[in-house]
């Protein structure tokens, strides 16, 4: 019984000994029906050696067809096709044999005709039957191998993707999950049957089939099916501890191989407060193809995402430079086992280091430049400005001298909301960042005619996922048991995910033409306390019973609510509608340039207070929130 339960795939000789068997029979047995049944007639005919030549004839063209070669469990309306074209193209030979052998040897038949016709018709018929008894026979065999930890489940969704899934399941005999019924919020399906599966209307009849079947897992198979939805089924699995999975685009579960492999957990980037936007622009690939393209802070949770996307437009050379060395080793490792057939260069650098980007800049030539290399941990930075400044600052002056220096086309510098109305130093220093980066692109516009560096600044929220992100630490703790932290019941964030907030920074690399500050129209904030509750209910837990949250207070630096733009901020509009360009006022390069070489002539003397103070006579909107240096505010 084991040797049934493993074996997966017939072996072809199987499938050419019973084709065999099949065609023989059939022959023989329409030579039976055209003698009535009577045997005597039978042997008077030669019925054995005309079984054996249809055999043998429909055998050799089946070598040509390959019509054995299907997976015999996988039998598809394809598979049905090819043995009607092997049968038709034995029928049409001994056909022709048959007239040959009449007309120029014997007035006798080769095959008589009426055997013929019975003999296709039967062959066809039973070669078809019995590929779909062994199909149904795996399924069998699958459902009465079941082991202890076997689970019953629905599928939400009762269309393409839903009958595909149904038969995907099916037919893995690994998987150990059984489908008991379709839910669909179309009524007009209600009642129907789908492979012997009857179809549900909508979420209120899972606590039924829960009841009946014991259903324990959801899988949602529903093409675009929004984030409120996703939320409603999510809720109402909840209630009843199911477990929710979902399957991928039906394009992309083609592509990758129809297999219950793909079938994935809920995410919670598959929640987010609006539609994941999704961006597609071919002149992005006229953009960095043949080109030498660095990427800064490469093997960070942006700087990754983003390598790997510009690898599919085809530079002519992908610059990884990174400060941390087993990151950095890891991403160059990653590329190298996928195949990348892009070069590419692993950097071991500081931004910080003038020297040495000097001497990378001069050997390479770089055309783009990507610069994601940042602090970016708000707590941490507020203890730490020093390092801060140095490196969200300082670092990226020296990248954008360096760019123009060297006649690179386009830098694109990744920002953050938390550069909006500051209130902590890593929002600050980004700030100043960009303001340095955009009075450097009004200068080369005003005292240079010929083409210069175009520096574009893209400007987004917290990302699903990041380094900097919430969502790792909560699944830590999840892992742990708990406790959640969130700092305050009231704190709300932008959300996005990391492709997103890669697509964006590619697509203002394409669009800009210098200056610009690109936001992403991010829909509506979510608040942090959901996103945890989220998470924990998609961990299969229960918040309050398997996981607790507390609330710690807000930290150093810390607001209530980001924003995309100040209030003097307006916004521009853009060829995509998720798309927009903050219009502010620039500062003279001249006087930027002299406020950050007060920066470099603090730098050093232990003196966090009037690197900060200096930060804040900057940026006039700066006041620190839950803050050592809110003292400071008091003093400008």
């Amino acid at each position: 019984m084991n040797f049934l339960k493993d074996l997966r795939i017939l072996p072809r000789w199987i499938i050419i000994t019973l084709d065999s068997i099949v065609l023989f029979q059939s022959a023989f047995f329409a030579y039976v029906v055209r003698s009535n049944f009577d045997l005597e007639i039978v042997n008077n005919t030669n019925a054995v050696l005309g079984s054996l030549v249809f055999t043998a004839v429909v055998f050799l063209v089946m070598l040509t067809t390959k019509s054995y070669k299907g997976i015999v469990r996988h039998t598809g309306l394809k598979d049905s096709v090819n043995i009607f074209k092997t049968i038709s193209i034995g029928f049409i030979l001994v056909f022709t044999a048959n007239f040959v052998f009449e007309t120029l040897i014997s007035t006798t038949y080769f095959i008589p005709y009426s055997v013929l016709i019975i003999s296709s018709l039967t062959s066809l018929f039973l070669l078809i039957l019995y590929r779909f008894l062994v199909k149904e026979s795996f399924i069998y065999l699958k459902s009465g191998f079941v082991s202890n930890d076997a689970k019953v489940g629905v599928i939400f969704g009762a269309s393409e993707a839903g009958i595909i899934a149904l038969d995907v399941i099916k037919r893995d005999s690994k998987s150990n999950l059984t489908i008991a019924a379709f839910l669909d919020d179309d009524p007009k399906k209600e009642g129907k049957i789908i492979e012997g599966k009857k179809i549900f209307k909508g979420l209120p009849q899972l606590k039924v089939l829960v009841q009946n079947h014991k259903v324990s897992e959801l899988i949602i198979a529903v093409k675009d099916l929004s984030v409120q939805r996703k939320k409603e089924i999510i809720d109402e699995c909840y209630k009843f501890n199911v477990h929710v999975s979902i399957v991928p685009p039906i394009n992309q579960w083609i592509n990758r191989g129809l297999n219950t492999e793909a079938i994935r957990d809920l995410r919670i980037e598959d929640l987010l407060g609006r539609e994941q936007i999704t961006l597609e622009n071919p002149k992005i690939k006229e953009e960095l193809a043949n080109k030498v393209v660095l990427v800064t802070g490469a093997a960070g949770s942006i700087g990754s995402e983003l390598c790997r996307q510009i690898m599919y437009y085809n530079p002519k050379l992908l610059l990884l430079l990174d400060f941390s060395e087993s990151a950095l080793y890891d991403l160059d490792f990653e590329f190298i086992q996928a195949g990348m057939i892009t070069p590419h260069m692993s950097i071991l650098a500081d931004i910080r280091d003038y020297t040495t980007l000097k001497n990378i800049f001069k050997k390479y030539s770089p055309d783009v430049v990507f610069h994601a290399a940042a602090y970016k941990h708000v707590p941490m930075i507020e203890n730490f400005p020093e390092q801060a400044i140095k490196s969200n600052i300082l670092g990226t002056k020296i990248l954008a001298d360096l760019s123009v220096l060297h006649n690179v086309e386009k830098f694109v510098l990744v920002s953050t909301d938390k550069a909006v109305n500051p209130t902590n130093v890593m929002g600050a220093t980004k700030r100043v960042a960009e303001m340095y980066v955009q009075a450097l692109n009004t200068y080369l516009e005003t005292h240079h005619n010929n083409a210069h560096t175009k520096f574009i600044t893209t400007r987004f929220g917290n990302v699903l996922g990041s380094n900097g992100s919430v969502v790792p630490l909560f699944k830590k703790q999840i892992q742990k048991g708990g406790p959640i932290t969130v700092t305050h019941p009231d704190i709300t964030r932008y959300f996005m995910t990391i492709p997103e907030a890669c697509q964006l920074v590619l697509e203002a690399g394409f669009m800009g033409n210098g200056g610009e500050i690109y936001v992403f129209d991010m829909g509506e904030p979510i608040k942090i306390v959901d996103l945890a509750i989220n998470m924990i209910r998609l961990s299969g837990k229960k918040e309050g019973e398997d996981v607790k949250i507390v609330f710690t207070g807000l930290r150093e630096g810390e607001k209530l609510f980001e924003e995309l733009l100040n209030d003097s901020e307006i916004v521009k509009f853009t060829h995509h509608p998720k798309i927009k360009i903050a219009q502010v006022s620039t500062v003279h390069f001249y006087k930027i340039e002299g406020q950050i070489e007060i920066f470099e002539n603090l730098i050093g003397k232990n003196s966090e207070n009037d690197l900060v103070f200096h930060l804040k006579s900057m940026l006039p909107e700066y006041k620190s929130n839950s803050s050592r240096f809110e003292v400071l505010d008091r003093l400008n």
